[in-house]
């Protein structure tokens, strides 16, 4: 530690004297009561906090001691709803097809005026030679499908040989077999089909020849029927 020298005669430095007389004892009485206020504020602050957490666990003590043991409520398991939606369905298109049908086929058209006048009631459209029908007679086309009428009322058969038709038409087929039935099972043994089955026949653009079918084919229950070839369906029409 240094010491201050003393002048001659035994007196402080000058500089001394006016260190000592710069802090006076009101500035330290100052900073000591603001250390205490400091120190007070801190210590109410952790009081409070204290008194905070007591009260809240007070609180969970008393609820947990109202409510008592709780049980969870068992929920039933739920269902898993696991249906497929139904296929959209082309409520226009058959709508537009039907109209078609109901317009390409009428049930108030007479056959006789197109039919040859004998048993066979035979059919063949202008401009197709009468030969055709004698090869369809005999079997020069072989017969790639068929179509059976049986147990249909009338409404059921015209739209089901529309659709068998226009079927074939797509896949290029050139001879079909339409079964109408003798009229056996009808009112008054009447072949009410086999008349009805020419009549819509005449008026399909695709078909270019019909006639009764041969014994071993089905005989007078029965139509053969020839489809235009698969070029001229596609060629366009003048």
């Amino acid at each position: 530690m240094s010491k201050h020298r003393l002048h001659p005669g035994g007196t402080k430095p000058a500089s001394a004297e006016r260190g000592t007389r710069g802090i006076g004892l009101s500035d330290l009485g100052a900073l000591r009561d603001a250390l205490k206020e400091s120190a007070a504020e801190r210590e109410r602050a952790r009081a409070a906090a204290a008194k905070a957490a007591r009260e809240a666990a007070a609180d969970a003590d008393l609820f947990r001691r109202e409510i008592g043991n709780v049980a969870p409520l068992a929920a039933p398991p739920r269902a898993k709803h696991g249906r497929t939606p139904p296929p959209a369905l082309p409520i226009q298109t058959q709508l537009d097809e039907r109209a078609v049908l109901d317009e390409a086929i009428s049930d108030e058209f007479d056959p006789e005026v197109l039919l040859d006048t004998d048993e066979t009631l035979s059919y063949c459209r202008a401009g197709i030679g009468h030969e055709v029908v004698r090869k369809l007679r005999r079997g020069h086309w072989i017969v790639q499908d068929q179509l059976d009428l049986h147990g249909l009322r009338r409404e059921e058969a015209r739209e089901a040989l529309a659709e068998f038709i226009r079927d074939a038409v797509k896949r290029g087929l050139r001879c079909v077999r339409v079964i109408h039935g003798k009229g056996l099972g009808s009112i008054g043994k009447e072949p009410v089909l086999k008349g009805k089955v020419r009549s819509w026949l005449v008026q399909k653009a695709e078909v270019i020849a019909f006639c009764q079918a041969r014994p071993h084919d089905g005989g007078a229950g029965a139509v053969l029927v020839l489809l235009q070839p698969r070029a001229a369906q596609a060629a366009p029409r003048g």
